[in-house]
């Protein structure tokens, strides 16, 4: 059954735009407690910018939706988070070429996402960063045949939890070492919203 066609595509990206911007107060406190605080604003300008180019293309294909996604937030988020967002998107659009997007196809994009986050960030599970959330939520995909996409939130928020005593190693975080305990990575409460924008997406009815 395919799981993701361009309106579902297009609806992701509108579903993750209003959250990181409903949610943009909380992203950037929490960068400012182990980050540069800007976070949360360039998330919301990010996905506002994804929007604003979705809405006005046409696509042939979910694939071509996230690679235009994962070209504006290349071109328009500082920091790493365009990069490191838009490295995942392109992965899982490649992984999506030529194809109808069923569940085993998206599984597929979602680990090549995981490698592409790995490769691109340096990161290692257990780091705290947002390459946690993405590999729990490839592993529990793995593990599963999904019926209700909202599972894949407790996996996140699970993780975000054990994340939140581990010690920076990666990123801005690091320098804070032990101080950074105690304190949520927010590129992995971002990825939660985008998870969730995904869970909304693909659990509602035809």
């Amino acid at each position: 059954m395919i799981i993701l066609t361009v309106d579902k595509a297009k609806d992701w990206m509108k579903e993750i735009q209003k959250r990181m911007f409903d949610h943009k107060d909380q992203l950037t406190e929490l960068d400012q407690a182990i980050g540069d605080g800007d976070h949360g604003i360039n998330m919301a300008r990010g996905f506002h910018e994804v929007v604003a180019k979705v809405n006005h293309t046409s696509y042939d294909s979910a694939a071509d939706v996230l690679k235009s996604a994962a070209m504006t937030l290349m071109a328009k988020v500082g920091g790493a988070s365009g990069p490191l967002y838009g490295t995942a998107f392109l992965k899982m659009s490649l992984a999506m070429q030529g194809k109808e997007v069923d569940q085993d196809v998206f599984k597929q994009a979602i680990n090549d996402a995981v490698e592409g986050l790995q490769a691109r960030g340096k990161a290692d599970f257990g780091e705290k960063t947002m390459y946690d959330v993405w590999k729990q939520v490839a592993n529990f995909l793995q593990e599963e045949d999904v019926q209700d996409w909202h599972g894949i939130l407790e996996v996140c928020q699970a993780t975000i939890e054990d994340t939140r005593e581990m010690a920076a190693t990666k990123g801005r975080a690091s320098y804070l070492k032990e101080r950074s305990k105690g304190h949520v990575d927010p590129g992995s409460m971002s990825s939660f919203y985008i998870f969730e924008a995904l869970a909304e997406v693909l659990d509602l009815e035809e």
